[in-house]
């Protein structure tokens, strides 16, 4: 029943990975063209209110037109030539439905009833100027606009039509909010005057006044607008940000069902034993004498063959199961070199590499401790080389596991020093017996003069500090002489012998 938890719990782990990549690029594109779909919506209601705007001014233009023409009028006798001067404007005007002239706060002629007595009270009018009722005694059901011109107590009016008012209203968008408003009064397009503040449009909500006479439009979209404009206006895209995030998903599928593939076949291996050592000697600088080993990691893979450390050890640290692999990579080589360790020379080095995972804890004394118990006292040294894979931090148990290392007789180098980000850390916070010079600057002996610096500056540290120092990767005679001539302590290549299986080394060494 653990083992079915287990799997069902990584395998409900896989699918929320899978779940997360189709839904966030999914999501993303949704918010980008919603955010997109509102920056339209706004822009449309922006242009819908200009508009609005232009086409009651042009009418109240007219309106203004009219009422200048009749300005010389007012206080003059409501005669026939008098009313016939008001239709003609009626006439004459677009959009003007009726005309008057007031005296004082009396139109006494209009051109609808000629001779006439109805109260006008200028405050009524926003500015003195603009008025919007929801009718009159004449056409009470009918709306009105209309435009006052006064010259001290006399005044001309002409007025708009309703019909022309809710007609622009409609007009100018059919799908979006719009109403004008004069005063407190409001005309909506569905022809109702509000006398209070109608709610603001629930999308793209925009308010603009007329910058010529006393009103003001407001234009903006229903609820559910963005989400009507997306539909009609990106299905094309919607199909391409769909296919896009089943690509993520799929993508995310392959590459967790890859990650799982290669740990579980590490894992498969490691209970097979299939991690086997190859041994590369290290000579003495001064003799050239073998001075001990490096013990490197192969994968005898039983369809693959020999598979090189670079393709699995990456995969091995960040599963956690180079500590394992490790483990029996340093049983393998007791098997293979306690048998012959009477033809060791006395403190042979054998050097085994580990990483941040091995410091997690105190294991790696215990499996150090039993290594060396291996061999009879004083014969080998086991040197630990710190790989750069991943940053080794100086922590109260690492400090600890590394102070009980070197009680124990075990030595630590740094691998690759030059190259890692962290090798002169190292040097502050753990106790360091050896230096190994990266291959690339070796391979730069007699080629480049600047990494010939680097190295001669690496070797110059490593006497200030008094610690041993490894140069790998030597593979000519003018690298060994110039390393030698530095008296740098151990050499190690293809110069001196290539990695080799144990029983090869084991031939080596009864010939060497």
């Amino acid at each position: 029943m653990h083992l079915i938890a287990k799997g069902s719990a990584k395998y409900s782990l896989h699918n929320l990975w899978i779940l997360l990549a189709v839904l966030l690029p999914l999501g993303l594109g949704l918010v980008i063209l919603y955010a997109q779909a509102e920056r339209t919506l706004l822009h449309g209601s922006q242009e819908i209110a200009t508009e609005a705007v232009r086409q009651f001014d042009m009418m109240l233009d007219y309106t203004d037109l009219a009422a200048r023409n009749l300005l010389d009028l007012p206080g003059q006798e409501c005669n026939a030539p008098r009313r016939l001067a008001l239709r003609e404007q009626v006439t004459h005007q677009p959009f003007v439905r009726s005309t008057g002239l007031v005296q004082g706060d009396i139109e006494y002629c209009s051109s609808l009833l000629g001779r006439s007595a109805l109260a006008i009270n200028p405050e009524d009018f926003v500015d003195g100027r603009l008025q919007m009722t929801s009718g009159n005694p004449i056409t009470p059901n009918t709306g009105l606009l209309t435009y006052r011109l006064a010259d001290g107590e006399r005044a001309a009016l002409a007025s708009i039509d309703g019909y022309h008012l809710l007609n622009a209203l409609r007009l100018i968008s059919r799908t979006s909010y719009l109403q004008l408003r004069v005063g407190n009064l409001w005309l909506s397009k569905d022809g109702q005057f509000h006398s209070i503040a109608p709610p603001a449009a629930p999308v793209a909500n925009q308010q603009l006044s007329s910058g010529r006479y006393p009103y003001s439009v407001s234009a903006g979209y229903a609820e559910g607008a963005v989400a009507g404009y997306m539909k009609s206006q990106y299905p094309a895209l919607f199909s391409l940000l769909l296919f896009f995030s089943c690509m993520s998903g799929l993508l995310a599928h392959w590459l967790q069902k890859r990650s799982t593939s290669v740990r579980q076949e590490l894992r498969r291996a490691l209970a097979a034993r299939e991690f086997i050592p190859y041994f590369q000697p290290v000579v003495r600088g001064d003799s050239l004498q073998w001075a001990g080993i490096e013990v490197l990691m192969r994968w005898q893979h039983p369809k693959e063959g020999l598979v090189r450390p670079d393709l699995f050890i990456p995969f091995a640290e960040h599963s956690g199961l180079i500590v394992p692999m490790t483990r029996l990579l340093m049983e393998r080589t007791v098997q293979a070199l306690a048998p012959q360790a009477e033809h060791f020379n006395d403190g042979f080095h054998i050097g085994i590499n580990i990483s941040a995972s091995h410091c997690h804890d105190l294991q790696l004394l215990d499996d150090c401790r039993a290594f060396l118990a291996a061999f009879p006292p004083g014969k080998v040294i086991l040197v630990l080389e710190l790989t750069e894979r991943e940053l080794i931090e100086p922590t109260a148990s690492t400090r600890q596991l590394f102070a009980a290392l070197q009680e124990l007789g075990v030595m630590i180098a740094i691998d690759d020093f030059g190259t890692g980000h962290s090798s002169l850390g190292y040097l502050r916070q753990f106790n360091v017996d050896y230096l190994k010079i990266d291959q690339s600057f070796v391979a730069m002996i007699g080629a480049d003069a600047l990494s010939l610096h680097i190295l001669d500056s690496i070797i110059e540290l490593s006497v200030k500090l008094d610690l041993g120092i490894v140069a790998e990767g030597i593979e000519t005679a003018e690298q060994r002489d110039y390393l030698t001539n530095k008296g740098v302590d151990f050499l190690q290549g293809y110069l001196f012998g290539r990695p080799m299986p144990s029983a090869d080394f084991v031939a080596a060494l009864l010939r060497h």
